[in-house]
């Protein structure tokens, strides 16, 4: 069990509570102490900040997974067969049809209004307290309300603020054109009151001032796009916020002080920052912390979406067949088939490998479920394409053994066609190439991701104990390297893509090979590898808008127009409100 800081059970605290609706009145509804009372617990107000990071925001795939990955070149979820139809609120993700009404793009803006207001709630405690721990804390609080605002004006291009020290205030709309420097400063000032990663009880769960400096080099890499999203060209050249050098000299600034951080290391199982166990990675700078509960305060859906519904981790588990990579994406690895990030094989205790290959008779059953003591089939990790292999349920609803107690191994077929072999493959070809929608004889198109480890403790899309990065050390590898090359020093820029790909070495029945140096460098070439590296990890958005690629026409994707970089507000919100104004094309 992981030791988890600030987890609670029952907050007991007040916060401005956001109608499910779409109403975004930060008015209180007091749960059980007034906002602002000497008695409130700033603690367990800061426990609720952190909380809201793993409350669906950043860890359920329906959240801002499905506005920077959905939308892009790297994921989509179609409709299959009869699931996943759900009003066509998923397939718009891809399609570019969303539009104000949509239950996707409302959730997300609910959950990260959530977050906005537990950290105001939080900074609001906090400074009306006496702890000893009162300038850390509040340091942390105000991280936490950059980054939900940031991931705001991101997304949406605006966000809601109210002064924490007036309960009265009135609610002022920060715009992402103005609010960004606004952020950069704000943050730059939190510096000296953050603790450094490992002290004073921190981790990578926490808001340190290494959080701080991966957070800054991100928003200092994005600023020239937040300033005019819509623009044709961005000018990333800018003097900085403080009128020290350049944008992307601070993004090189802030990295070095990471990437020079003894704290950090690349892992050279690349995967091991997606295990389960991935909180003891040397990668993780920040990330949301997540705990194996039966109150469903985790997600496992980063690594549940993908699995066919057939392939089951444990008697208990199944995956749902949902998401997938797109051809694009498939194809952009061509060449890089032997990368160590493109797909590693499971090996058991007992040195039996799962090759997923047909050759596969039965692999031990040694392999246990915490919790239930069931045993536990591992899939191979990373991109799954052609025919899968893997455990079979009997009628008594175990796994089919051997007589010496081994899990027999399978091909598999559909669990809904339960004539059609489980063949993925790269090629989606949709029957209406402008929608995305398979007949039930069509659900296996499309190459899986078995990125993240599928935590079978509970459920199938129940809680898991994997930690989700949002920065860790591959991120800044990646984004010095663009600030580099935007900066005109190729070398630099070609020296820090090929550590990532030197870094990272297969497993054994690859001879544990590491990944080939490239020898040229240009921005699409660097896209491509920002995709390797960070493919699944809420980046890819971002990165498209700043490359150019966004807009362009795709699988089930036509060519958009600028206003889709950026989503439109709920129209519940801008309904029940006053202060919120539609975006442009919305």
């Amino acid at each position: 069990m992981k030791s988890k800081f600030l987890y609670i059970n029952k907050i007991v605290l007040s916060f401005a509570v956001l109608s499910l609706m779409g109403c975004t009145n930060l008015d209180e509804k007091v749960i059980d102490e007034v906002l602002g009372s000497e008695t409130a617990d700033p603690e367990a107000a800061l426990a609720a900040a952190y909380g809201q990071l793993g409350d669906g925001t950043f860890v359920d795939h329906g959240n801002v997974f499905a506005l920077q990955e959905y939308s892009t070149d790297e994921a989509l979820l179609p409709t299959r067969g009869s699931d996943w139809g759900d009003g066509g609120k998923w397939r718009a993700m891809h399609e570019f049809t969303w539009d104000a009404g949509n239950d996707v793009v409302k959730t997300t803006w609910n959950s990260l209004n959530f977050g906005i207001t537990k950290s105001l709630t939080a900074i609001s405690s906090i400074e009306k307290s006496n702890s000893t721990n009162r300038a850390l804390f509040l340091a942390e609080a105000k991280g936490l309300l950059a980054y939900y605002t940031y991931t705001t004006i991101d997304l949406f291009g605006q966000a809601p603020y109210r002064d924490p020290g007036n309960i009265n205030a009135p609610i002022q709309i920060r715009k992402a054109e103005t609010t960004i420097d606004a952020l950069i400063t704000e943050v730059e000032g939190l510096i000296p009151n953050l603790a450094d990663i490992k002290t004073q009880n921190t981790h990578a769960g926490r808001f340190t001032k290494q959080a701080a400096y991966a957070f800054l080099a991100d928003m200092y890499l994005n600023r020239a796009v937040l300033k005019n999203k819509t623009a044709g060209t961005f000018n990333f050249l800018e003097q900085a916020v403080n009128g020290s050098g350049t944008d992307m000299d601070k993004v090189i600034e802030y990295s070095n002080l990471l990437i020079n951080n003894p704290n950090f290391s690349l892992e050279s199982n690349y995967f091991h920052n997606f295990d389960i166990n991935n909180d003891t990675s040397k990668e993780m700078i920040f990330s949301v912390v997540q705990k194996k509960n039966t109150d469903k305060t985790s997600d496992n859906d980063l690594a549940y979406m993908s699995m066919e519904r057939i392939q089951k981790p444990s008697p208990d588990n199944r995956g749902t067949n949902a998401s997938c990579i797109t051809p694009e994406f498939y194809y952009s690895w061509n060449g890089n088939h032997d990368d160590p990030r493109f797909q590693r094989s499971y090996q058991y205790a007992d040195g039996t490998w799962f090759r997923n290959d047909g050759t596969d008779v039965s692999v031990p059953s040694s392999s246990k479920v915490e919790g239930t003591g069931k045993p536990w089939f591992h899939f191979n990790r990373g991109l799954q394409v052609g025919q899968q292999y893997g455990p079979k349920i009997l009628a008594d609803g175990n796994f089919d053994m051997t007589a010496d107690g081994r899990i027999k191994v399978y091909k598999l077929f559909t669990e809904k066609n339960t004539t059609l072999a489980a063949d993925f493959t790269p090629d989606l070809n949709f029957d209406n190439p402008s929608e995305s929608v398979f007949t039930q004889a069509q659900i296996n198109r499309g190459v899986r991701n078995f990125k993240f480890e599928f935590d079978p403790g509970y459920g199938n899309n129940g809680t898991s104990g994997m930690d989700v990065p949002l920065y860790r050390l591959g991120t800044i590898y990646i984004m010095r390297a663009e600030a580099y090359l935007r900066s005109g020093n190729l070398s630099a820029a070609l020296a820090d893509v090929n550590k990532l790909r030197t870094s990272r070495t297969n497993d054994a029945l690859k001879n544990n090979a590491p990944g080939v140096a490239i020898t040229s460098l240009d921005l699409n070439t660097l896209f491509k590898e920002s995709g390797y590296e960070l493919y699944w990890e809420m980046y890819r958005r971002k990165a498209m808008i700043r490359f150019g690629k966004f807009d362009l026409p795709g699988t089930a994707k036509p060519a958009s127009q600028p206003f889709r970089r950026i989503f439109p507000i709920p129209q519940a919100t801008i309904d029940a409100s006053k202060d919120f104004t539609q975006n442009p094309g919305y």
